[in-house]
């Protein structure tokens, strides 16, 4: 689940040839697998424990002994940061928690495909929240794009076999999380720099630990020690061992950072036009692969439906970039 986007150059690297296609289609081959790997994966934890805020908190802390390792041992620079740019950085913070677990509670509430194709809304709320809040309108091509993604998901909801009500309030509160939150990287950095080495994979650290750190007494309040200790020993009743619930949390959690990571790399040596395109192509794998995995249900015009979100939320994508 993507629900972060990296900071995107505004251009491809003027470099060519085998060793960079190479190089490209193991990052984008990493990327998927492990975007995948963690969609399962999540779903499992779930299934087990179905205690999404939970679960959501566990992902987003797992990731920060692996980046403050980093920071520590000198393997990557330390951000430095004055408390008025953490001030600035709070808000995407926030949003980066809300994004994360709306769409692990969605996740535990319905399936994944659902998920992916709601969340396929974005673009909808993007537009929505800027002529709203910021005045800003977009030209009249890139709203007619939103026309598929609206009507797919129209379709998509109606014909889906395993609706949920939760599920699918949980992945648009996501999906509108996420559009706030990009919003906000534009116009909270405008462009400009925010302290020291703050690259785009420093920034996803420390959004991950403010994400954290907002999440964290939410959870707790909503999911204390009590519902979790039923929650393990329903689990246990049901067969599992401890050990085998740990690695599903541990697991899960570790991927959920390092697909981050790696999507930095990969959409960093790419265009605009590029993401557009292979950000489509990833949400369609981890579609495929759920359904497969999963064995879900779905039907002729809900299988339409989904299409007609995913190219929608791409050709937006397109459109933006052509019209901008």
């Amino acid at each position: 689940v993507e629900f972060c986007e990296p900071v995107l150059a505004e251009a491809a690297p003027a470099a060519s040839g085998l060793p960079r296609l190479i190089k490209l289609a193991t990052l984008f081959g990493l990327w998927y697998a492990l975007n995948v790997a963690y969609n399962i994966g999540n779903k499992l934890v779930l299934t087990a424990l179905p205690i999404p805020w939970t679960a959501a908190t566990v992902e987003l802390f797992f990731g920060l002994p692996y980046v403050l390792l980093l920071w520590g041992t000198g393997l990557r620079k330390t951000p430095k940061l004055s408390f008025a740019d953490v001030r600035k950085l709070a808000s995407q913070g926030f949003f980066l928690a809300a994004t994360h677990v709306g769409g692990v509670i969605s996740f535990g509430a319905g399936a994944i495909s659902f998920t992916h194709v709601l969340k396929a809304t974005e673009p909808v709320w993007s537009a929505l929240l800027l002529a709203v809040c910021y005045k800003e309108f977009l030209p009249l091509p890139v709203y007619f794009s939103l026309v598929p993604i609206i009507g797919g998901v129209g379709l998509a909801s109606l014909k889906e076999l395993s609706f949920s009500w939760l599920s699918f309030t949980a992945a648009v509160l996501s999906a509108v999380a996420s559009a706030a939150k990009a919003i906000l990287s534009k116009k909270v950095l405008d462009g400009k720099p925010l302290g020291e080495n703050l690259t785009p994979a420093n920034m996803f650290g420390v959004l991950t630990i403010l994400g954290f750190l907002f999440i964290l007494p939410v959870s707790l309040a909503l999911e204390g020690p009590a519902t979790i200790r039923t929650a393990f020993e329903a689990a246990l009743a049901a067969g599992y061992t401890k050990a085998r619930l740990f690695k599903l949390l541990s697991v899960s959690g570790f991927l959920y950072y390092i697909y981050n990571e790696v999507a930095f790399l990969a959409l960093s040596e790419v265009a605009p036009v590029t993401h557009a395109v292979t950000n489509t192509v990833k949400r369609v794998v981890i579609i495929i692969v759920s359904i497969l995995v999963f064995r879900t249900p779905l039907s002729p015009l809900g299988a339409l439906g989904s299409a007609m979100a995913i190219m929608g939320a791409a050709a937006y994508s397109l459109a933006k970039g052509k019209y901008k």
